[in-house]
């Protein structure tokens, strides 16, 4: 699986990244791996539908987290 990680996500981490998870992993415990703060996560998309956090991704998919993003 692809990961994409944007904005401040990236910060300590990667931009992109391949990672193997086995078959019953959700997108909850790839964020819970990459030790995301859930109430950061604007946006998860999966090969660019959005997703929730029990969404289980396959192999090849290609997994996008933006965080929220603030403003005025």
């Amino acid at each position: 699986m692809t990961i994409k990680l944007f904005a401040s996500f990236q910060k300590g981490r990667f931009a992109v990244e391949s990672r193997d998870y086995p078959p019953s992993t959700t997108v909850e415990d790839i964020v819970n791996d990459l030790h995301i703060p859930k109430v950061e996560i604007g946006v998860l998309l999966v090969n660019g539908r959005h997703v929730n956090l029990d969404h289980c991704p396959d192999g090849g998919d290609v997994l996008a987290i933006f965080p929220v993003i603030g403003g005025g």
